[in-house]
């Protein structure tokens, strides 16, 4: 069968795959860091090159900032856009690392072999699961199963700002059938998952404003307003007490989890009690009559990230401060739209300032979140599959943080998204010592063989 010689050619390959693997993972390729700008161009280029190596035309773009990939191969069957990231997070701080973090190594563990490296698992050992399944079926074949459009973006981890030009000049070579992106992980490191919502986020800074000057609290103090005491009103009045959010209309647009994928959540038996417990927490804090899994994936969110405020040095200072200031986020689903959160929250806010007290606002950041159409038959083809590679049968789950690409797909390409990933818990993503199981990347080449010769 041609799926069977195409996951023996995979086997086989597999000491030759990490070697390209490392040489990748070897260009430090950070994109927020301009003293790494020619790294980054030299990573998409040995990406052009790999490419190149299995028959396929590809070229390296330029945008105002680092280039993006894009190769095509022709074929029957679906036109798949496959997506991923070639750059990385700072390694900063290199103190904490046990090795080189651009020395890649694969190291024995207790837990098996993992390959260490920055990029490992977030995205350069993701995305090159797709390209080695790529490569054996071309192999094993001839030719590939599908008609195939490869996008590699560099800049992913600094925000994409090139991103939503290139889309958008390039909306009629991008489009496809369906985009698949390899940047997330399996459940609880163990069950295959097809990611179907993914949260959207609006970021906040709030300053609040008293007297002209700090004051001393022993001549001020009861007299004055303390800017500190307001904000804290403010932000405890953020949730009721069953962690229901305060803010009007916040609710519009969020929708009723649909009875199926609530019983597939439910079938993952998930521990809350042991999730929360390593990290030293015991009872979920939000909506209260919502489950764990319902708080992390479908429901939304406003947490508050920081507060500032008068002295925070070693000591004591008894000062009435001028100022305070907050940062908050709202996670958002289903059909929020965080312009109007962000209106209503800065409304709620001045409803509630006493005299003496003004109020500033400073943005960070507004994106919708991004529901998949699950009916794409795509879907549960990959599902039905996954199970056989994995042992485990695969769920559709969510994601508790953000991807935009995947909402720009659909905003600016018109197609939806199918998110799959191999990464662990544990993989120490943007963390130092960062790593990715040989498993997850042997077995994800693997996942990617079946799932294209299912949807194909």
């Amino acid at each position: 069968m041609t799926l069977d010689a195409t996951l023996a050619r995979i086997d086989s390959d597999l000491p030759q795959a990490l070697d390209r693997l490392m040489a990748l993972l070897r260009i430090p390729s950070i994109s927020t860091d301009p003293a790494y700008k020619a790294d980054c161009d030299t990573a998409a280029d040995w990406l052009v090159s790999d490419l190149a190596s299995i028959g396929i035309a590809a070229e390296k773009r330029p945008t105002p900032g680092h280039p993006m990939v894009v190769g095509h191969v022709d074929g029957d069957g679906p036109h798949v856009l496959f997506y991923g990231h070639y750059d990385v997070q700072p390694v900063d701080p290199l103190n904490l690392w046990d090795r080189d973090p651009f020395d890649p190594a694969i190291e024995e563990t207790p837990k098996g072999r993992v390959i260490r490296a920055r990029g490992a698992s977030d995205d350069k050992g993701q995305l090159m699961t797709f390209v080695e399944a790529c490569r054996a079926w071309k192999e094993v074949n001839g030719s590939l199963p599908c008609k195939i459009t490869f996008f590699f973006e560099g800049e992913e981890e600094s925000g994409s700002p090139s991103l939503i030009p290139f889309l958008n000049e390039n909306a009629k070579e991008l489009k496809a059938d369906i985009a698949l992106i390899c940047d997330t992980g399996l459940f609880e490191s163990k069950t295959p998952s097809i990611m179907t919502q993914l949260r959207g986020l609006c970021g906040e800074e709030i300053t609040l404003t008293g007297a002209t000057k700090d004051l001393h609290s022993g001549m001020f103090g009861g007299a004055g307003q303390n800017p500190i005491r307001v904000l804290a009103k403010i932000l405890g009045n953020l949730h009721d007490d069953n962690g229901r959010i305060q803010v009007p209309d916040f609710y519009d647009g969020v929708p009723e989890l649909d009875p199926e994928i609530k019983a597939q959540w439910d079938g993952l038996n998930f521990d809350h009690a042991s999730f929360l417990g390593d990290v030293g927490l015991s009872k979920p804090a939000g909506e209260q009559d919502r489950t764990a899994l319902e708080m992390l994936w479908s429901r939304p969110t406003a947490e508050i990230n920081g507060i500032i405020g008068g002295y925070t040095g070693d000591g004591f200072k008894t000062v009435l401060p001028a100022q305070a200031r907050a940062k908050v986020s709202f996670r958002l689903v289903g059909q929020q739209d965080p312009h109007a959160i962000r209106d209503n929250f800065r409304a709620w806010v001045q409803a509630q300032l006493p005299e003496d007290v003004t109020a500033e606002f400073h943005a960070h950041g507004a994106s919708p979140a991004s529901q998949m159409a699950t009916d794409h038959p795509a879907f549960e083809q990959s599902r039905a599959v996954l199970g056989a590679e994995w042992g485990k049968e695969a769920a559709f789950t969510g994601c508790g943080g953000s991807i935009p690409v995947a909402g720009y797909f659909k905003s600016i390409l018109g197609m939806d998204t199918m998110l799959v990933g191999w990464a662990k818990d544990d993989d120490q993503i943007h963390s130092p010592n960062e790593k990715y199981d040989v498993e997850s990347f042997h077995k994800g080449i693997r996942s990617w063989a079946r799932i294209l010769d299912a949807i194909s």
